[in-house]
């Protein structure tokens, strides 16, 4: 970030930016605004305080400290780096998760995920929820949080994944179990809904570049993308009660595809969910039902 760290003064004394100076700087790099703010903030460990705070006191000086600190954050946001693993906190379905480079960067598109998963719980008192490779635990945290009597369990084959998904769990105080495996492989009960964002970029994706700061292992399956997701829908059967439902996000242009999986699997009333841009984002069917719930 080529911002000076100091500025010298007619008698040659150093002294620190101000506020709207700093952040002037940062925007001149090509730094987006939000994000120069939201670092700034980071810094000063005012993050509740909101931006209108920056405006209120942008002629407040930064010590020296705040300033290095800021400007080594600004590189690394410029430098692709998600905001997440700078600041080391996302908002998810308002929850503020801790995330770091052990688990992806939760997306607000997986938002459309979780509300699903809410409609179909609607009726279904104290359900069975598992919620497969859970990474930063943001999806099983966020039906937790929402429905206090479900019990919910969360499986990734990561350990670093489940120490970050485990310690947001304790911080939120949301009493969801965590297991380690391989998808459904650990599990030996049946459940009211299995839900997953797993790995679905094909292996050589032009936008794996951009992806370099998280984890490979949570972004690529298979030369489709479509590996773990195969996986999943052949397992699930065996571990949903009748009438449960399979819910899974998958990329931009596999909705048509995981529907053929999950038809030739037997699943019925398969469907689509679009996520905020519009884009079928989250594809899931339904265990058939037992022959008295017809």
């Amino acid at each position: 970030m080529p911002c000076p760290l100091h500025t010298t003064t007619p008698h040659g004394a150093n002294v620190t930016p101000t506020i709207s100076q700093t952040l002037s700087d940062a925007y001149a790099t090509g730094l987006e605004p939000l994000d120069a703010q939201r670092l700034l903030l980071a810094t000063l460990e005012f993050g509740d305080r909101g931006r209108a705070w920056l405006r209120v006191n942008g002629d407040m000086d930064l010590t020296q400290a705040e300033l290095v600190r800021f400007t080594a954050d600004c590189q690394r946001r410029l430098s692709g780096e998600p905001l997440a693993y700078i600041t080391g906190k996302r908002e998810f379905f308002g929850l503020t998760l801790q995330v770091d480079r052990r688990v992806l960067d939760p997306r607000p598109d997986t938002e459309t995920l979780v509300d699903w998963a809410l409609d179909v719980l609607m009726h279904t008192p104290h359900p069975h929820v598992v919620d497969l490779g859970t990474g930063s635990g943001a999806i099983a945290l966020a039906i937790q949080h929402e429905r206090s009597d479900a019990i919910v369990t969360a499986v990734d084959a990561s350990t670093d994944a489940l120490a970050v998904a485990q310690a947001n769990a304790d911080r939120l105080e949301l009493p969801v179990r965590l297991i380690q495996g391989s998808w459904l492989t650990p599990l030996q009960q049946r459940f009211d809904l299995i839900v997953s964002n797993p790995p679905y970029i094909a292996e050589g994706d032009s936008h794996l570049p951009a992806l370099v700061h998280e984890p490979i292992e949570a972004l690529t399956s298979g030369p489709d993308g479509l590996d773990d997701i195969r996986l999943i829908v052949a397992q699930s059967p065996a571990c949903l009660l009748p009438g449960g439902w399979l819910l899974l996000e998958h990329g931009h242009d596999q909705a048509d595809a995981v529907a053929a999986l999950l038809c030739r699997q037997g699943f019925v009333n398969v469907q689509s969910r679009k996520d905020l841009a519009g884009i079928a984002r989250c594809t899931g069917g339904q265990c058939k039902p037992s022959p008295e719930e017809g």
